[in-house]
């Protein structure tokens, strides 16, 4: 320790503990550092150009953090395999996906700098902080980078992690709004006090009172406004002091540089007998806290619904042995293929499909479905729904942590990865509005200092006081918080950062056919056999064999007639959606007539698809597949119109049936027998004559399309592929809200618009009129706050459930 001691850290002079990994190279030498906080520091010096700061100092930084929470050690059990199996996503063999809960988050400014040092770590590939939840999404390089290291940088820097948890998340939002409902009664008590004792000068005027009760009073209000100073507005200078260090200006620098400049200066008038105005201190914190405490209560209850989501899933269930004894175990130890019990009253651990019994079940957390389902033996059921009648005997298909909760909230946290265009903008825009600020202050303060110097300092804090641009930081966050959270309870669930605005800006919406309009499950209503010595039976079974090595909504209706022993291999996808393999050595093809067959012959009479089974050229069986619309279909498609966008149907199957069912529904623009790179073809063409395309599928076929669409959406019951390549999920099968989806995203974005007019329009006007001395500094203060509260209450209107976008007839329906 001797010889570690002995060498200063080059960057604050601390000791450098032996064996410290951290350098920087300043001339092409490495400079030994202390601690990740100052490898931090540095290397956004250098990468910068002001590394001549090094050259030129005169006397060494303060240190970010030397407490014990900045050490990696700190965090060492966030190491642990075992540990980290309960909230890490891995990507690969190399990289992984984690997200965490950040204390210590006030605006655009923190985000900006969390993400700046942690993009400098060798081994973060991605990190993004959602404003709104305060909470940041990372992906790393597990082989050169630990998370204990991760959190230590953090740490550091002011910002204190850990991994999001749902019950430990609400449990910090529970003691963060605590703490915060301190500080502003103390400061609300404080203010009133204050208020109380400049009361009489007020009356009185100059001269009117002794100078001992004088004396007094300005000594208890000093006392008073030490207290707001030092406890109540710490966040305040806590969050200026990281954003001066970082060097990029946040709205916490006016509000201190108001705060701290209107103490110290009345702080001088008690020891010289000069003005003071500590109530001005005291009630633009208390105000100013009061304001962000009820942003943070809105923040909250919007983030709550993730939290409830996560907190659905039991931590235990009832397995049944071999002999049908009820054993509590872990819902995390459950695998494919138990057996447990639910009960009535009691939520479904897992997904599963119903073996025995018969209930409803509330999926509202999962669907946005106010109504329960009625779910019966046979029936899948989703973990996170709520059993409300009767005991349901369930065979378990997929573990908890793949269950389609837990899938949810990975999607979730999947649009957090990505921060929307707009509010880069809004981050942009309020640093340099807080440059400005800071700019237009220092002005007007030499102006008065010529006109009036007795009035410079006051004019000067009411200038920082009503120009804070905390309602432009919260004009984008809020709308959009909210817009997610109401679309999140209605049943969407947008999982792109972008996809508000996409859907927005859109002017046509393209549906896919089965699975979309209708309800994707097929049912073989007819069987023609066309080979000799070939019955229905059989033809059935070898058409079975190939579609059970296919994901497609029609392999169901082929499922019933599954022959054991009848199997196929070497089963491959082709042109058109066909599926080609070998059945008892016949090498077999099934598909639309023209995929099979270069010269198909025409299929029987009849509506529905048609779907042909042949041997190299010798046509052996046609099947026919009946479908059902999806309720809802013909509202949404009118409702999708009335908004104004133009309504298309693109779909592989047969001509004839996409024709039947673009009549049914009013849709002129359709085309029949696309394959995927001509649903490709057909959605890049629109998007290159201008349009703004929705694309709304189910299947692995529509995974291109959805991928190309400026924003799309995935059924309830698509495949993985289309999940994760779509910007958003239906979770309901209503597709009435996908009508609902646009027209909230287009209140979002005029709301968004309304927000930032409202913001510049005020500090527009009241900034010549505190520059010119016409707002005391308690009037600033109060138009600042209600200035924010303005933006947040007029976002929070879209999460209002009363104001339904549109109606849905289904649920007007007993």
């Amino acid at each position: 320790m001797t010889g570690a001691a002995a060498t200063p850290c080059f960057h604050c002079g601390a000791p450098v503990p032996a064996g410290a990994p951290w350098r920087v190279h300043v001339d092409d030498t490495p400079r030994p550092l202390c601690c990740p906080g100052c490898e931090a520091v540095a290397r956004a010096i250098i990468a910068g150009g002001l590394d001549g700061y090094y050259r030129f100092r005169t006397r060494l930084p303060e240190r970010p953090d030397t407490g014990r929470r900045a050490r990696p050690e700190t965090w060492r059990v966030f190491d642990d395999p075992e540990l980290q199996a309960d909230f890490l996503h891995p990507l690969d063999a190399e990289r992984a996906a984690v997200t965490l809960a950040v204390e210590g988050i006030t605006c655009a400014a923190c985000a900006w700098l969390i993400e700046h040092r942690l993009n400098a770590l060798d081994g973060v590939t991605r990190s993004a902080v959602n404003l709104s939840h305060h909470r940041l999404y990372l992906e790393w390089d597990r082989r050169h980078l630990a998370l204990s290291r991760i959190l230590a940088e953090l740490a550091s820097i002011g910002y204190p992690a850990q991994p999001y948890m749902p019950d430990a998340a609400q449990q910090h939002q529970q003691h963060e709004e605590r703490r915060a409902a301190r500080r502003l009664i103390v400061a609300a008590i404080a203010m009133m006090q204050v208020m109380m004792f400049s009361i009489p000068h007020y009356i009185a005027g100059d001269g009117g009172m002794s100078a001992h009760f004088q004396a007094l009073f300005n000594a208890l209000s000093l006392a008073l406004a030490t207290l707001v100073v030092g406890y109540c507005a710490r966040p305040f200078l806590r969050g200026a002091w990281r954003d001066l260090r970082s060097r990029h200006l946040g709205m916490d620098v006016p509000v201190t540089l108001a705060i701290l400049g209107a103490y110290l200066a009345s702080a001088y008038g008690v020891a010289t007998g000069g003005p003071v105005y500590f109530d001005s201190v005291t009630m633009f914190t208390a105000l100013l806290l009061g304001s962000r405490y009820l942003e943070m209560r809105a923040r909250h209850r919007h983030g709550r619904s993730g939290n409830a989501l996560a907190g659905v899933l039991p931590r235990s269930a009832l397995r049944l042995d071999a002999a049908g004894r009820e054993q509590v175990v872990p819902a995390t130890r459950l695998v494919a293929g138990d057996r447990i019990r639910v009960l009535p009253g009691e939520g479904v651990p897992v997904d599963g499909v119903i073996l025995d019994g018969a209930s409803s079940l509330d999926e509202a957390l999962l669907t946005g479905e106010s109504q329960p389902v009625s779910r019966g033996p046979g029936e899948a059921v989703t973990g996170g729904s709520l059993n409300l009648d009767a005991a349901l005997t369930v065979r378990v298909t997929h573990a908890a942590r793949t269950s389609r909760a837990t899938e949810i909230l990975a999607l979730t946290d999947r649009a957090f990865s990505e921060r929307p265009r707009l509010l880069d903008t809004a981050a942009r825009l309020a640093h340099r509005f807080v440059i400005g600020v800071l700019l237009i202050a220092l002005g007007v303060a030499l102006a008065w200092l010529a006109i009036d110097p007795s009035r410079a300092l006051w004019v000067t804090i009411s200038v920082l006081v009503v120009t804070c641009p905390c309602a432009l930081a919260l004009a984008m966050p809020a709308a959009l918080s909210a817009c997610h959270g109401r679309l999140r309870r209605r049943g969407v669930l947008l999982t792109r950062a972008d996809a508000i605005e996409h859907l927005a800006d859109a002017t046509r919406v393209i549906f896919d056919k089965t699975g979309t309009l209708t309800r994707g499950r097929p049912r073989l209503a007819e069987t023609h056999p066309l080979a000799a010595g070939l019955d229905a039976a059989r033809a059935r079974a070898l058409a079975a064999a190939l579609e059970a090595h296919s994901e497609h909504p029609i392999a169901h209706a082929f499922a019933p007639y599954r022959v054991p022993g009848t199997t196929a291999c070497g089963v491959t996808r082709q042109a058109a959606g066909s599926l080609s393999g070998e059945v008892a050595g016949r090498a077999l093809r099934l598909g639309r007539a023209d995929a099979v067959m270069d010269a198909p012959p025409a299929p029987p009479a009849g509506d529905g698809q048609w779907l042909l089974l042949a041997e190299s050229t010798t046509p052996l069986a046609w099947f026919r597949l009946e479908d059902t619309l999806r309720d809802g279909a013909e509202h949404a498609v009118a409702a999708l119109q009335d908004a104004g966008l133009a309504v298309e149907l693109l779909s592989g199957d047969d001509t004839p049936a996409v024709a039947a069912l673009a009549r049914r529904l009013g849709v002129t623009d359709w085309q029949g027998r696309a394959t995927p790179e001509a649903k490709l073809a057909h959605v890049q063409a629109r998007q290159a004559a201008g349009e703004r395309v929705i694309m709304v599928g189910d299947g692995i076929n529509d995974a291109p399309v959805l991928a190309a669409a400026d924003v799309s959406l995935a059924m309830n019951e698509a495949t993985d592929l289309a999940r994760t390549r779509a910007d958003g999920v239906l979770l309901t099968p209503r597709l009435g809200r996908l009508a609902e989806a646009v027209t909230l995203a287009r209140r979002t974005r005029r709301l968004i618009r309304q927000n930032l007019a409202w913001a510049l329009g005020y500090n527009l006007c009241a900034l010549p009129l505190a520059a010119t001395g016409l707002v005391p500094p308690w009037a600033a203060a109060l138009g600042m706050a209600g200035s924010s509260l303005v933006v947040v209450g007029n976002a929070l209107r879209l999460g209002r459930d009363a104001a339904t976008p549109l109606s849905d007839p289904e649920e007007a329906a007993p």
